[in-house]
């Protein structure tokens, strides 16, 4: 979805430049090497954007639900790990970029969903993603989000990245979480409380390719994950009148479940001993958010988290 409305605006520069308005967009890249550092420092969200009907009737399809088990106190910062990615994040968007899903669950919280940097190059599109609450997943952009002093900020971050949707089959549990610590870190250095969240569903809105470890269709799509800085899996839903094939995710209900905060004291110079330690606490209590709700979602008894 997000590359379809990137093409779109990337498209209508490139018709500003060839066209009778080429004065336009040598000012909006004015505008843009000005505006450049923006998405690490912030972003520009809009109420009126993130407020948008559009947005209701977007989580009302699914539906899209986000449920809060315990409070999060707005003095503080928060990281909230996202699991997991699936192919359109649909959860993370639903809940963390309109408005008031959040909101009214978590007043005085403002959540910053982290997308990777190479959207906020798009002409356009860059402004959108922002004016939602998207900030880059830079190292940079995070600090800022959790250097907030009064606390009341909330980073979000999609843990398992563009290699976790590559695992996104109906039925998944596999998580790519045991080499990314980086959010671990910086959770530590800013001494901001880490929080699980667990999206039951999003691995079910789209069927994918078969592409099991080893095979060509992974080792292909790997290789050009790792030189594009994104993932390109294969996948399908249905159509707009007809459930056999298209591109609309699939009508299954996705239920958000964000977990109890873990207390973290800040640590400007943490230890590989200290963040190993953080990292393994919170696989322990991501596995227990999700032992103790598989049951009202669907998930079979004798299923578990595949940690990779």
């Amino acid at each position: 979805f997000l590359s379809l409305v990137a093409e779109f605006c990337c498209g209508f520069f490139v018709i500003l430049i060839l066209g009778n308005f080429w004065f336009l967009a040598v000012l909006y890249l004015l505008w843009l090497y000005l505006d450049w550092g923006t998405p690490c420092a912030g972003g520009r969200r809009s109420h009126w954007v993130r407020s948008w009907t559009v947005w209701k009737y977007f989580r009302e399809y699914f539906p899209i639900h986000l449920i809060k088990t315990s409070e999060l106190n707005p003095n503080h910062n928060y990281l909230l790990g996202f699991h997991p990615h699936g192919v359109l994040v649909a959860g993370a968007f639903g809940n963390f970029c309109t408005d008031p899903p959040f909101k009214n669950l978590f007043p005085g919280l403002t959540p910053y969903l982290h997308i990777m940097p190479i959207w906020f190059g798009c002409p356009f599109f860059r402004e959108y993603i922002m004016s939602a609450g998207m900030v880059s997943a830079s190292k940079e952009s995070v600090s800022h989000v959790l250097s907030n002093k009064g606390g009341g900020h909330a980073s979000v971050i999609v843990v398992g990245g563009a290699e976790e949707s590559l695992n996104a089959h109906p039925g998944s549990l596999t998580l790519n979480i045991l080499k990314r610590k980086g959010f671990i870190k910086m959770a530590l250095k800013h001494g901001a409380h880490l929080v699980p969240v667990f999206s039951f569903g999003e691995n079910e809105l789209f069927k994918q390719v078969a592409n099991p470890k080893g095979s060509w269709l992974r080792n292909v799509q790997e290789k050009l994950q790792k030189i594009m800085g994104f993932a390109l899996p294969l996948f399908h839903a249905r159509g707009v009148f007809q459930y056999s094939f298209g591109l609309i995710p699939y009508r299954q209900p996705i239920h958000t479940v964000v977990g109890s905060p873990i207390p973290v004291k800040q640590n400007l110079n943490p230890t590989t001993e200290e963040i190993d330690q953080l990292h393994a606490l919170y696989l322990q209590k991501l596995k227990k958010l999700f032992e103790e709700h598989k049951s009202n979602y669907g998930i079979p008894a004798h299923k578990s988290l595949i940690f990779e």
